[in-house]
């Protein structure tokens, strides 16, 4: 259309649009360019964001350079600093951290960088600062060559942060399966049907004798609920040995339920500063009963429920500074595969409405949509290959367990538990991991 407006004769419309065109068309370069320089800071700040974080993570120089004390305790370089003050190792690791996030990208420069790590009381500060320019292109026939920018990334280390962890426990039949593969090929053995899972039969509280719960318990076979169970407790003493005053950490606690007629979240323990009792109340988590095998067609595992339902027992998210104001974690231990009536929205193929699947997803991302963490220990599905149902409905999706898994936890706050690896470790190297992880605040 602008051939229309050169060739207009009305009046000084054609020669006014001549004078409009070249500022309008440097506008629109401009525009450009302001674009270009945005997404190249998306790029650099977040390289900021990653180094200021990693600089004081668990893993950095600083945090792992520890010393020896006198009374054989072992603490950070930072801690045993007797003033607050700037510390002047870990500042060449952040630009290095730095570096390597950014990696090679032509498109900006670095003209300045400045570090600075800072230990207030029981908290260490990274603040990164730099300074970038963009080159231009449209923007040069207007005496712009380049556009420059800066920005400001701040991570801190707090050792006195307040969290509640709320311990979504899978309880359900699944966990009767033996502990090691030397539990499961001992329960295969001594049953007729080769089944590898030890189901608590109770039957209006009245127990079965013949039920291969009691068969695992007589033939001294270890499942993976009784370790679940022991490893919780000893979660306690490693938090109670971690806190340094009595409210810092608070434990709550959470099964699937008591029993297959009424699978809910259950609480077995509120949110409690109080790890003595919570211990106790782990120690005593049970496998669910069943009033007899195949009881609903053994759709006892809905984790969609469950995490649904812990999501609003969780409430808002703290910042953890103060007692009052927790930051909120949820520590999820399960086998990954779901068993629940889902007849329309299975991500698997189900068989009459029931859904074996491994976990859905978008339950876990509504728990981190509410700025919640979200630690997975993942015991391992053990591939039970005797098994006829195990062999058509678990098998073929067998592969995608440990992934989905991994996708529900929160970055970092992931583990993988074999049969022959212990859950306790597992569940305390996770909580550590937790405890020891920085979070950026501007």
């Amino acid at each position: 259309m602008l051939w229309k407006l050169f060739k207009s004769k009305a009046g000084n419309f054609s020669i006014t649009t001549a004078f409009l065109m070249a500022p309008m068309v440097g506008m629109a370069g401009l525009a450009v360019d302001f674009a270009n320089a945005l997404m190249m800071k998306e790029q650099v700040q977040a390289a900021a964001d990653a180094a200021a974080l990693a600089s004081i993570s668990e893993k950095s120089a600083l945090v792992a350079s520890s010393l020896q004390m006198g009374d054989g305790t072992v603490a950070s370089a930072s801690a045993t600093m007797a003033a607050d003050g700037s510390l002047a190792v870990g500042n060449s690791d952040v630009l290095k951290l730095f570096v390597a996030e950014l990696g090679s990208h032509p498109g900006y420069h670095i003209l300045s960088v400045d570090t600075s790590i800072i230990k207030s009381g029981k908290t260490l500060k990274s603040v990164f600062n730099y300074v970038a320019e963009v080159p231009t292109n449209l923007s040069r026939a207007f005496g712009k060559n380049t556009i420059t920018f800066r920005g400001t990334a701040t991570a801190e280390f707090a050792t006195q942060t307040f969290r509640d962890f709320y311990l979504l426990l899978d309880n359900t039949p699944s966990m009767g399966v033996g502990a090691t593969p030397a539990d499961v090929s001992k329960m295969v053995a001594n049953t007729s049907d080769k089944c590898a899972f030890a189901c608590h039969i109770n039957n209006n509280g009245v127990e079965s004798s013949s039920d291969y719960y009691h068969l695992a318990k007589r033939l001294g076979v270890t499942t993976r609920i009784d370790v679940l169970a022991l490893a919780t407790a000893s979660l306690m003493d490693t938090a109670t040995a971690r806190r340094n005053t009595v409210d810092q950490y608070r434990m709550a606690i959470y099964t699937f339920g008591t029993k297959a007629e009424d699978t809910r979240l259950l609480e077995i323990q509120t949110p409690t500063a109080d790890l003595a009792l919570a211990k106790s109340k782990a120690t005593n988590v049970q496998l669910m009963t069943i009033p007899y095998q195949g009881y609903n067609n053994d759709q006892q595992t809905s984790f969609d429920t469950a995490l649904t339902q812990i999501k609003a027992k969780m409430g808002t998210q703290g910042n953890g500074n103060t007692s009052t104001s927790p930051e909120k974690v949820l520590f999820f231990v399960a086998d990954g595969v779901g068993d629940s009536y889902k007849p329309g929205t299975c991500t698997k193929a189900t068989t009459g409405g029931r859904c074996q699947e491994p976990i859905d997803i978008k339950f876990c991302d509504a728990v981190k949509a509410q700025n919640f963490k979200i630690a997975v220990l993942y015991t391992t599905y053990l591939p039970l290959t005797t098994n006829a149902w195990y062999n058509s409905w678990i098998a073929p999706f067998q592969n995608d367990i440990a992934t989905r898994m991994r996708s529900c936890a929160s970055d970092g706050l992931f583990f993988e538990v074999s049969p022959t690896q212990g859950i306790s470790d597992a569940m305390n190297a996770l909580f550590l991991r937790i405890i020891n992880t920085p979070r950026l605040t501007g």
